[in-house]
């Protein structure tokens, strides 16, 4: 029996999120909200808008600093 590794790319991370496989924000580690089409984290702020009017799925993410 191998080990296999346990960390995931960024990317992997930001699809598990937008498929809600994920409630885990990637950027402090907290819960994020399902808001329609954005997902927020009450803590540090950040948002992932889903940009659906596209034949690929599209991720805007949005911080701030500070």
């Amino acid at each position: 029996m191998s080990v296999q590794p346990l960390h995931r790319t960024l990317e992997q991370e930001l699809f598990a999120l937008l498929r809600g496989a994920s409630l885990e924000c990637p950027v402090c580690g907290e819960f994020v909200l399902h808001d329609g089409a954005a997902i927020r984290c009450p803590e540090c702020e950040t948002v992932l808008a889903r940009q659906v009017d596209s034949a690929a799925v599209q991720v805007e993410f949005g911080s701030q600093a500070g």
